[in-house]
């Protein structure tokens, strides 16, 4: 395997709306049930400066955007971790490698605070998280519903070393 990182564009957007529908279908991903139609709207809040796809020659094996907390100036600093796993790439590392390009990059941009909103039964997640100097710091009970379904959500965050210590 040859891997590469690059910025995420419209021209990967079939890719990167297939790997997102896989993570849909496993109801433990997220709280949508359909991908954005176009590669315009599901990049369009978020950070574009981090906002990667890691690929294997033509085959894109994951990606990660973050998102904006907030839009309060305060919070210009800490973002919204997503991070899809192509289902054939799973358990090969990848998600390690998008997870340490995403803190790298996002600390080359100024991000003091990585966070992330996790299904209680998405244990590969949270152990990734885990790894990567995440901590858990909250549990939120019936915080919203996927298909008529309420759901919990554990919320993981990550401190810089490196911006907003002082």
């Amino acid at each position: 395997m040859l891997l590469k990182f690059e910025k995420a564009s419209s021209k990967d957007w079939e890719q990167i709306k297939y790997i997102y529908k896989c993570g849909i279908q496993t109801n433990n991903a997220t709280f949508e049930t359909e991908a954005p139609m176009t590669f315009d709207k599901w990049i369009s809040n978020s950070f574009k400066k981090c906002s990667n796809v890691i690929k294997d020659g033509d085959l894109l094996l994951g990606w990660y955007k973050l998102s904006p907390v907030s839009n309060r100036m305060v919070y210009d600093g800490v973002g919204e971790v997503s991070i899809y796993v192509h289902p054939k790439a799973k358990e090969k590392g990848v998600g390690h490698m998008l997870l340490d390009h995403l803190i790298k990059t996002s600390e080359e941009n100024g991000f003091w605070t990585l966070q992330s909103s996790i299904f209680p039964e998405n244990t590969a997640s949270i152990h990734l998280h885990l790894n990567h100097g995440f901590r858990d710091v909250g549990y939120r009970e019936r915080i919203g519903k996927v298909n008529g379904v309420w759901r919990d959500n554990l919320l993981f965050e990550r401190r810089s070393k490196l911006n907003g210590i002082n």
